[in-house]
């Protein structure tokens, strides 16, 4: 049987926003809105989606190859 993992597509999603976020921190000036106290917060918040997405994204390939081998395992033992 076939399962949709819905890791997989938010972990990109996060990844490529995230990316471009930070893309857009690295051309906040130091008087622009981007900027809170002194903090790039667009850099910050970019860095934070990719780490989640990159989570997401680990999660999703750990879980299809737990599913893989016990699928194998499982085809293994029909056959006898």
């Amino acid at each position: 049987m076939s399962y949709f993992d819905l890791r997989l597509p938010l972990g990109w999603l996060f990844v490529i926003l995230g990316l471009l976020i930070v893309c857009a921190g690295f051309g906040a000036q130091v008087t622009s809105e981007g900027m809170s106290l002194g903090w790039n917060v667009d850099f910050l918040w970019g860095a934070v989606m990719v780490g989640f997405g990159l989570i997401c994204l680990w999660f999703a390939r750990r879980y299809a190859k737990k599913r893989e081998s016990s699928d194998l395992a499982n085809a293994g033992s029909d056959r006898s």
